[in-house]
């Protein structure tokens, strides 16, 4: 029996904006042929699934959640289906599947399988910030989240001015929206001045802020992005 595929699913960074814009007309279509998902959050998935032109009723989908409390035990099981010849699809909360996000294992284990995977094209936040950000685009590292401990988290940030500094590499991280100010306060006071530091804000939304200054310029204009989805860069 032939194997099904596991498509990667890309969804909106944000629940305004059109549609249309962030995600090709094609991903509709592959969303509609299949009836099995797995997702982060049922609640936020179907809403996902509905806004992309899904077609099959709710009652008639199985999702199965892959999140940071799923044992790892359990995550094969989701590939059963694949096994028996059936399409699976893979949605993370916001951008895209298995980058930042607790799916990677779920594709791990289908190559392991030899299940073919199949990356649909979407909104990557990382990615739109480099781009934008006017830094190095040829030699960049994402570092995912900083420590949470303001100790920890200064060190961090030294760390990653010193790879910025012996490699020209750009440094790109996120932060939860809620502890956004405390990051960047952080990072403008222990960066050194002539360092340029990017923020990017609401990604594809019709209030997008994306804006890279030195150290030293952000110092006398603090911006205020609590609460909001952002991911910081630092190069030079």
């Amino acid at each position: 029996m032939e194997k099904g595929k596991l498509y990667l699913i890309p969804v909106p960074l944000g629940d305004s904006g059109e549609l249309p814009s962030v995600l090709p007309a094609s991903n509709s279509l592959i969303v509609n042929s299949i009836q099995i998902f797995v997702v982060e959050n049922e609640k936020t998935a179907r809403r996902h699934l509905k806004q992309m032109g899904l077609a099959t009723r709710m009652d008639e989908l199985i999702l199965h959640t892959l999140n940071e409390q799923t044992p790892p035990e359990q995550i094969p099981d989701f590939l059963k289906d694949c096994m028996d010849g059936k399409d699976t699809g893979l949605l993370s909360e916001a951008g895209c599947p298995a980058v930042a996000d607790p799916g990677s294992e779920l594709v791990k284990r289908a190559h392991e399988k030899n299940i073919q995977v199949i990356p649909l094209v979407g909104p990557s936040s990382i990615l739109l910030a480099l781009m934008a950000s006017g830094m190095n685009g040829q030699n960049f590292c994402f570092n995912g989240y900083l420590p949470k401990e303001q100790k920890a988290r200064i060190a961090k940030l030294r760390e990653l001015e010193r790879q910025v500094r012996k490699s020209n590499q750009t440094q790109i991280f996120i932060e939860t929206p809620y502890r956004n100010s405390h990051v960047i306060e952080d990072a403008i006071n222990t960066l050194s001045a002539d360092l340029l530091f990017c923020i990017a804000c609401n990604l594809t939304q019709p209030d997008e802020v994306i804006k890279t200054l030195t150290v030293s310029e952000w110092k006398k204009q603090k911006p205020d992005v609590n609460k909001r989805p952002a991911i910081f860069l630092v190069g030079k």
